[in-house]
């Protein structure tokens, strides 16, 4: 039975938590809050989990979903061949709102979906998030809404959306700021020799590149490479998505475009 919990008060907090924690171990959906946008998650380690995941957002495995990580120290444990440069980024800005794509760990007994070897990573700067991650583990997770619609800023409008399909919701007000829009993560591909972005979101270029001088803004390509074209039916989307689903060899990217 779907069940609500208001987190903003303690008793609830800790029931709701108890109970998305059993939830996940039983192969079930649970919506929470993080610092961007509200999540659906399932345990990255069960495709049974992620086929329910993706199928209440109503969408394929070709458009796999990242994974939250409870601490910066789980990236060795779920990815491989990590440049200096993205583990700076990770150091910077997480717990936070960036996103990296790298090589999934090949010994990883995982299925995400259509990947091609890849992982989208965050650490959330959510309290409620990161005590459900302490308490699960790595879980995977995209935006609290059917696919196509408005992600969720509060637990009401994500059930309004994902319905009896999430066995909890903990509900701890509006994300990221009540009165404000949702601001997604930034998505850095972080698989190749240069760092660039492929979604626009809550940590600037300018942010990155204090960092990472080097990183390619949305659209940007290496001095000598011919930028990738748009497809005439995509001209007026949102630049986000548009180079994400867009992006080569990063199909991450795309199952991460709507991901908190």
């Amino acid at each position: 039975m779907t069940t609500t919990y208001n987190c903003t008060s303690e008793d609830q907090r800790a029931l709701g938590l108890e109970h998305a924690q059993r939830a996940i171990s039983e192969k079930k959906c649970v919506v929470f809050p993080t610092d961007t946008v509200y999540g659906i998650a399932a345990d990255a380690f069960s495709p049974q989990a992620v086929t329910m995941l993706l199928v209440s957002k109503g969408r394929s495995r070709t458009m796999p979903p990242p994974v939250l990580i409870p601490r910066i120290n789980a990236l060795d444990g779920l990815a491989t061949e990590i440049s200096a440069d993205a583990r700076k980024l990770a150091e910077a800005f997480w717990p936070g709102g960036l996103t990296l794509i790298l090589h999934a760990q090949p010994s990883l007994d995982w299925d995400l979906g259509e990947t091609q070897g890849t992982v989208a990573l965050r650490m959330p700067a959510d309290e409620i998030a990161l005590e459900l991650l302490t308490l699960t583990g790595p879980l995977a997770v995209s935006s609290a809404n059917r696919t196509g619609q408005a992600p969720a800023q509060t637990a009401a409008e994500a059930r309004a959306q994902l319905a009896e399909s999430v066995e909890v919701y903990l509900e701890g007000g509006f994300r990221p700021v009540e009165g404000t829009d949702a601001v997604p993560s930034t998505i850095v591909d972080a698989t190749g020799t240069v760092l660039r972005v492929v979604r626009n979101g809550a940590v600037s270029l300018d942010q990155l590149r204090e960092h990472v001088p080097g990183v390619l803004g949305l659209g940007e390509v290496p001095s000598g490479q011919p930028a990738a074209p748009v497809p005439a039916e995509d001209a007026s989307a949102a630049p986000a998505t548009t180079n994400a689903e867009a992006a080569p060899d990063t199909p991450a990217a795309e199952g991460a475009r709507d991901a908190g």
